[in-house]
């Protein structure tokens, strides 16, 4: 089971959380078709995003994070909500390319150049939204750049995914520290050398999971413990909304043209049909769902 958790060190002057991730790759995988390298950066992306989302305060507090890259993989889009369900997509599912030369999968040529961008929903006028570059490609050290500039944390983040034989993940999830105020430098070098160790933070999920780093590596502290999962939320009656959104004259041009509508989820694949005869039901009011 998927799992984070979260503690203080350094007397409450480093925030620290370890993310397990692992099924939730699998289930994108699953959804996807994704290649080891795009499972990777979707992956990555996922993981991080989880970190993000398990800061929102209130129920109905959600965000969403866009990988908006050059890179051979397109877009790279999450949403996230504060009961930690998670999806995602990645715009070019398929691309498989050779390794890079230091034998790993290569997120960076799938992410490119370009900018990351975080947009909160938390229930006020205007959602928030901030945005960083993306400096490597490799999405760790992008999403801790975006922190530092962005948010004005300093962070420290390694994340990683493992693919095995037959394309299925077999370790997927992250650690994430941040300095917090009143922390000194001392303090935020000694942090950084914890967080060094884990740069293959995958295999470490693989052989000991989250659990096992909590328990083995940071015996002693509290840890609050959350479960994400990756849960799409399109349904039939948000569907139906949408095609009533678009008004019965545009949905009647739609049914002429093409015959029926027709509309896949991005994030989960699932395909909504509707003929003449479910269309006419929706504006008359006759469909009961």
């Amino acid at each position: 089971m998927d799992r984070i958790y979260k503690t203080l060190l350094f007397d409450g002057k480093i925030s620290l959380a370890i993310i397990e991730s692992t099924d939730i790759v699998n289930r994108a995988i699953e959804y996807h078709g994704l290649t080891p390298v795009t499972a990777a950066t979707l992956g990555r992306t996922m993981t991080a995003s989880l970190f993000m989302a398990s800061n929102l305060k209130n129920k109905g507090d959600k965000l969403s994070v866009t990988v908006c890259g050059d890179g051979l993989g397109g877009h790279v889009i999450v949403s996230v909500d504060s009961l930690l369900r998670v999806r995602g997509y990645i715009d070019n599912p398929k691309v498989d390319i050779p390794l890079n030369e230091h034998g790993k999968l290569d997120v960076k040529r799938v992410v490119g150049k370009g900018r990351l961008t975080v947009v909160r929903n938390m229930g006020l006028k205007e959602p928030y939204s901030g945005s960083s570059e993306i400096v490597s490609g490799e999405l760790a050290e992008d999403f801790a750049y975006y922190y530092t500039v962005s948010e004005q944390e300093p962070t420290a983040m390694a994340l990683g995914v493992l693919i095995g034989d037959g394309g299925k993940c077999v370790g997927a999830g992250g650690m994430v520290m941040q300095a917090l105020p009143g922390c000194d430098d001392q303090t935020a070098l000694e942090a950084q050398k914890i967080i060094m160790k884990y740069g293959d933070i995958s295999s470490h999920i693989k052989t000991r999971g989250a659990k096992g780093i909590k328990d083995e590596d940071f015996k002693g502290y509290y840890f609050t413990e959350t479960f994400p999962k990756y849960e799409c939320i399109c349904s039939k009656e948000y569907i139906d909304a949408l095609i009533v959104s678009l008004g019965r004259e545009e949905a009647e041009d739609i049914l002429n043209e093409q015959g029926e509508i027709s509309i896949e989820c991005q994030y989960c694949d699932k395909k909504y049909k509707y003929n003449k005869a479910d269309v006419d039901a929706l504006f008359s009011g006759e469909n009961d769902g």
